[in-house]
C-alpha cells in the first residue's frame, strides 16, 4: 500500500487516535509550539504546513498567528477533507492536494511546517526537499520540521520501539488500529536527528537545531 492509500484509510480516525500514538502529545504539539512561535525572527504572513493531513499541526500554530495565510499540501484528498472541516470558518486556508516532495506550492513563505510526513521520504528526496524548502522561504524565514527518528544504534532502536509498542497498548488501541499501524511503518524512511541537521546545514540553513527530543519523536528548527 503507498502513502496516499494508506493515510486515506485512517483519515476519520486520524485526529482521534493520534494521542494514542505519541506518547508525548501535549509536549510535542503543545509546549514545543509554544516555544517555536515565540521565537520566530518575525511574524509570518504566509505558511506553509506540508503534510498537512487533517490540518491538526496548523490548528495549533493558528493561536499564534491567526491573520497569516496557510496552504496545507498533502497526498490524502480525504485527510484534507477533514481539514477543510476543522477549518470552515477560516478563509485564509488554502489547500493543495499534491506530492511536496515534487513541488512546493506558489509563493515565497516566512514559514514552513511538517509533521510527522518527512520521514516518510528517501534520504535523497528529504535533501532534495530542504533545498527547495531553503529556496523558496522568505530571507529570515524557518522550518520546523515535527518528525519522527531513528537513533542510528539497533540495539537503542529496538528498546525505543518496544517502549512505543507497549506504551501504545496501554493507551487503548484495538487490534486493528495496531496493525494498521504496523502497514504504515513499512513505509518510513528513518534518518537520525544529527543526520537531518547536517543535511539542512548543507541546503544552507542557519542555526539548524533540535528545540526537542522525546523518543523517537523530534522537533528540528532551521532559519534561513
Amino acid at each position: 500500500m503507498d502513502i496516499q492509500s494508506s493515510f486515506n484509510l485512517i483519515a476519520k480516525e486520524y485526529d482521534e487516535n493520534r494521542k494514542k500514538f505519541i506518547p508525548c502529545f501535549e509536549e510535542y504539539y503543545g509546549s514545543v509550539t509554544d516555544f517555536a512561535a515565540k521565537s520566530l525572527n518575525k511574524r509570518p504572513a504566509l505558511i506553509f504546513d506540508l503534510g498537512s493531513g487533517t490540518g491538526l499541526l496548523p490548528s495549533f500554530w493558528l493561536s499564534y498567528f491567526p491573520e497569516a495565510h496557510y496552504v496545507l499540501v498533502d497526498l490524502a484528498e480525504e485527510m484534507l477533507a477533514i481539514a477543510k472541516k476543522r477549518f470552515e470558518k477560516i478563509p485564509s486556508i488554502q489547500y493543495e492536494i499534491a506530492d511536496y516532495s515534487q513541488k512546493l506550492p506558489e509563493g515565497m513563505p516566512d514559514l514552513v511546517l511538517s509533521a510527522l510526513s518527512i520521514h516518510h521520504l528517501e534520504h535523497e528526496r528529504k535533501r532534495s526537499l530542504f533545498r527547495m524548502i531553503f529556496t523558496t522561504l522568505s530571507e529570515g524565514g524557518t522550518f520546523v520540521n515535527y518528525d519522527q527518528f531513528c537513533s542510528g544504534n539497533e540495539e537503542s532502536d529496538r528498546k525505543i520501539e518496544s517502549y512505543w509498542i507497549e506504551w501504545m497498548k496501554n493507551a487503548g488501541i484495538s487490534e486493528k488500529e495496531y496493525e494498521r499501524w504496523r502497514e504504515r511503518k513499512k513505509l518510513d524512511r528513518e534518518c537520525t536527528v544529527a543526520q537531518e541537521i547536517v543535511w539542512l546545514k548543507e541546503a544552507g540553513f542557519k542555526h539548524a537545531q533540535c528545540l526537542y527530543l522525546n523518543g523517537k519523536f523530534a522537533v528540528l528548527s532551521a532559519e534561513k
